[in-house]
């Protein structure tokens, strides 16, 4: 559980494998925009600092987290990629629609993770208000996009050794 203003995305760079050699996928849902967006320049960043090469940085825009699913199995298919970080925010609302979505979104990235060959890195907040997605995307509790990509370096450093 995260203790309030504690900033949980800082990293010692001399520990995370350099990752000069990976290609990276980001998926980003375009819904929740202001959240999303934070999170993927703390991913961005995180990856660049980590000696990603941009040019090594595929991006692609989906509608919303569920559709992250499918845009991460494409990217797989279609990109050679090394490792996909999937990005998105599910709001709590009124109605069912945010246990169904949150639900979905999980169980499919978990099945790629189990289908495929190239890890797909979970970063999807599932918050219960906005203030709670913008203090992970770049707020009081650090950038959650910052974390998927050492996660993302990690998991593809794994793959290229197992």
């Amino acid at each position: 559980m995260a203790t309030a203003n504690k900033n949980l995305s800082n990293y010692d760079k001399n520990t995370i494998p350099n990752a000069k050699d990976f290609r990276f996928g980001i998926v980003v849902s375009e819904w929740n925009d202001k959240v999303t967006e934070g999170l993927y320049s703390g991913a961005e960043a995180a990856l660049l600092d980590c000696g990603a090469l941009e040019s090594n940085l595929v991006r692609w825009n989906v509608p919303g987290s569920f559709e992250l699913i499918y845009g991460a199995k494409k990217m797989i298919e279609t990109q050679n990629v090394d490792v996909v970080i999937v990005i998105g925010c599910v709001i709590k609302g009124e109605t069912m629609h945010f246990e169904f979505v949150c639900e979905g979104v999980t169980q499919g990235i978990k099945d790629l993770n189990v289908q495929t060959d190239v890890p797909v890195i979970f970063c999807v907040l599932t918050d219960n208000n906005e203030q709670q997605s913008i203090d992970r995307s770049g707020g009081v509790h650090g950038n959650k996009g910052t974390e998927a990509a050492i996660a993302a370096i990690k998991m593809a450093d794994l793959r290229k050794k197992a």
